[in-house]
Order: structure tokens, then C-alpha cells, then sequence
């Protein structure tokens, strides 16, 4: 199985998050890339994308995010997408925003969105794998 992990940070949390997930599938072919480098025809191949962003500002993508996201977004109709990030305030509107952009593209979604407080602890690295695991089945 072919998996993108496409992700942006800020603070090195939402990129612990993705790191997580890249140990969770360990044996698959993984394209792993920051979201100002990704390539999007290689994202765009994959069978199951997953994209992550810290919350910015007014709970809004992070800029790279934002940036890469607009580039694939019009391929994404039946493609399976799963998003996840990291916030310090807020509640996780800038996921729900997201996911709602993905589903209007036509993309299924692969997962339920992953959001965890500040840094990755323990259970939240737990989390990240499932959700990776989850998001590939």
C-alpha cells in the first residue's frame, strides 16, 4: 500500500505526531514529506494521504499546509484522506473546517480527524499509530 504523510509544523509537535505514524507503518511504501517540499503527483498517487497542520491564528491551517492543500485539493475526489494536528487553544475548529474542505472535494474520509494538546505524550504517540493503522485498513 502506497501512504502519503504530508505535514506542517510550527513547534516540532504535529511533526512528532507524523513521525508516529511513519513508525506505525513501517513495511508499507511511505512518501513522507513537510507540506513546503511535498510533491503533490506523488501524494496525489497514494492510496490513503494523510495530512497534518498545527492550528495557526484564528484556528486556521498553517501556511504550507494551507499552500499544499489548495494544489491537490480539486484531485481529491475518491481518494482517501485523513487529517490530523496539534493546538494550544481553541477547540479543534480549524479539523472540523478542514475535513468539511476534504469532504467537499469528494474525497472519503479515511479516518476521524486526530488532534492532540500541545506536545505528543505517551498516549498521544499511542493515538498517532491507531489513527495511522485506522486511516490505512
Amino acid at each position: 500500500m502506497k501512504i502519503a504523510i504530508v505535514y506542517a509544523t510550527t513547534t516540532g509537535n504535529t511533526e512528532t505526531m507524523a513521525e508516529a505514524m511513519k513508525d506505525a507503518l513501517a513495511g508499507n511504501d511511505v512518501y513522507y514529506s513537510t507540506a513546503d517540499s511535498a510533491d503533490a503527483a506523488t501524494v496525489l498517487s497514494s492510496d490513503v494521504i494523510l495530512l497534518g497542520s498545527p492550528a495557526m491564528g484564528d484556528e486556521v491551517l498553517e501556511d504550507s499546509a494551507e499552500a499544499f492543500f489548495c494544489k491537490i485539493e480539486g484531485s481529491l475526489s475518491g481518494k482517501k484522506v485523513a487529517l490530523f494536528g496539534s493546538y494550544d487553544w481553541g477547540d479543534g475548529k480549524w479539523l472540523e473546517d478542514w475535513e468539511d474542505r476534504v469532504k467537499s472535494c469528494g474525497a472519503v474520509i479515511a479516518a476521524d480527524a486526530l488532534k492532540v494538546h500541545l506536545t505528543p505524550e505517551d498516549a498521544d504517540i499511542t493515538k498517532c499509530k491507531d489513527f495511522a493503522a485506522a486511516a490505512t485498513k
